[in-house]
């Protein structure tokens, strides 16, 4: 996945905003909430951060190419980042759309009715 593919799928989410921030990262929020982040890693390629269920939390961080995310799951926040590789982007983009989801059942009952 490039980072033109990440921000076109990224963008496809209802309420899905755009800002680069933090030193070149591509962020995506919802109704001002992160969702995902991504950012062109060491090895040129692309980095994506996203939030993840407890339980997918402990199982992906035991993955190869995955780890909690510098920085959020350091502070105790359940993300994860897949970084220097090229997975499936199938896969990439379900997980997003899970913390997308994630994000959104998050929301207050009234910003989530402004998103339907």
């Amino acid at each position: 996945m490039t980072d033109d593919d990440f921000n076109t799928y990224c963008s496809s989410f209802v309420g899905a905003e755009y800002v680069m921030q933090w030193g070149g990262s591509h962020v995506w929020k919802v109704m001002g909430k992160v969702f995902s982040i991504g950012r062109i890693g060491d090895k040129e390629t692309l980095n994506v951060t996203f939030k993840t269920s407890d339980f997918d939390f402990h199982f992906l961080q035991e993955e190869e190419h995955y780890r909690p995310a510098p920085y959020l799951a350091s502070r105790g926040l359940k993300w994860i980042q897949y970084y220097d590789s090229h997975l499936d982007d199938e896969a990439v983009k379900e997980l997003i759309a899970a913390s997308y989801k994630i994000i959104v059942a998050a929301l207050p009952k009234k910003k989530q009715q402004c998103l339907l």
